[in-house]
């Protein structure tokens, strides 16, 4: 059994892909028997980061960082962010020349250009250094790997994808309900840069349902009074949401992967999407829905042409044992 250790700057109590991964795998990882240690914010003093305040950004002195490495010991280091955590193991594993492997969830580089007008050059140089000394490098899509090799990135590139709890989410007979159908589902973080408004300003006929919560919730609940605005909804309340709705439309063009649409999917229910990273890998087959420039285009051929049976197929097909194994055999000995 191996001792691996896992940095990074989300956790809970963030809602967000990227917490649910890393702490499935890390319990999934103790299941089988291996000691895993993640090095988290919760124990650190911290601040919200700017514009994304549902991130902690962390203030400590390196030394603290360095002594639970050290006394970890591990024969395996996976550095899952880019943030402050994820900079001072990846500091000291290169002072002490431990290998590590890294992992490629968010692109900051557009968020911040959105939300800040930071250039997206110079978010992706930093991002090109930080990843540039890692073994392995991952990622969750063949066209995210594409798509960066493409900008320069020079790690050898390994597939993580990613796993859906099949208990929680799974085909449901769909009950009655005061909404007009069809019904519209939108699940995750209520905000502009998810491409949320372009969801909320089709003219469908039928219900808009929104799960999750954010900081541009109040300003579209205004705008947009006939959309159902629910807020966080976890677990078995959220695999009832996803097997009610008709159509699960996913609007973001910078997400890369999207562990909602594969949720969606195994709860029997087809998705509507911009060819994006993450969709486009995904939703590969009319029976499992539509992908289009034109998003209201993907809401009406996906209605029309996809299989309920088959999106549940499908998405059982993403579990989070594989997802495990994947990233298990994807990490390198920290020592040569």
């Amino acid at each position: 059994m191996a001792r691996i250790l896992i940095a990074t700057d989300a956790w809970h109590p963030q809602v967000s892909g990227v917490v649910r991964t890393l702490d499935t795998t890390a319990k999934t990882l103790r299941e089988w028997g291996h000691a895993v240690e993640v090095i988290e914010p919760t124990g650190f003093p911290s601040f919200p980061t700017p514009f994304y305040p549902e991130i902690p950004l962390c203030i400590m002195r390196s030394g603290r960082v360095y002594e639970r490495v050290h006394r970890f010991r591990p024969d395996h280091v996976h550095i899952s962010t880019e943030g402050p955590l994820g900079f001072w193991v990846r500091r000291y594993c290169r002072r002490m020349g431990l290998r590590f492997s890294t992992s490629y969830h968010t692109r900051f580089p557009e968020y911040l250009k959105r939300l800040a007008r930071v250039p997206e050059g110079i978010t992706y140089k930093f991002l090109k250094w930080f990843h540039g000394r890692s073994s392995c490098m991952m990622v969750a899509t063949p066209s995210l790997e594409k798509e960066l090799i493409g900008r320069g990135f020079a790690p050898p590139i390994r597939r993580w994808s990613r796993g859906v709890d099949l208990g929680t989410f799974r085909p449901r007979p769909k009950v009655s309900t005061d909404y007009p159908r069809p019904i519209l589902l939108y699940v995750g973080r209520v905000s502009h840069e998810k491409g949320i408004d372009d969801i909320l300003k089709l003219p469908t006929a039928g219900t808009k349902l929104v799960v999750g919560d954010g900081p541009a919730r109040a300003e579209l609940e205004r705008k947009y009074p006939d959309a159902k605005f629910l807020g966080y909804r976890r677990g078995e309340a959220l695999g009832e949401v996803y097997a009610s709705a008709d159509l699960f439309v996913f609007p973001s063009r910078t997400d890369t992967f999207g562990i909602v649409v594969i949720e969606a999917l195994a709860s029997g229910l087809p998705v509507a999407a911009y060819p994006a990273t993450g969709p486009m890998d995904i939703v590969t087959r009319p029976e499992l829905g539509a992908l289009d420039a034109d998003l209201g285009k993907a809401v009406e051929r996906a209605l029309a042409t996809a299989d309920p049976t088959a999106c549940a197929a499908e998405g059982a097909s993403y579990t989070w044992a594989n997802c495990t194994q994947q990233f298990l055999s994807n990490l390198v000995p920290a020592r040569a």
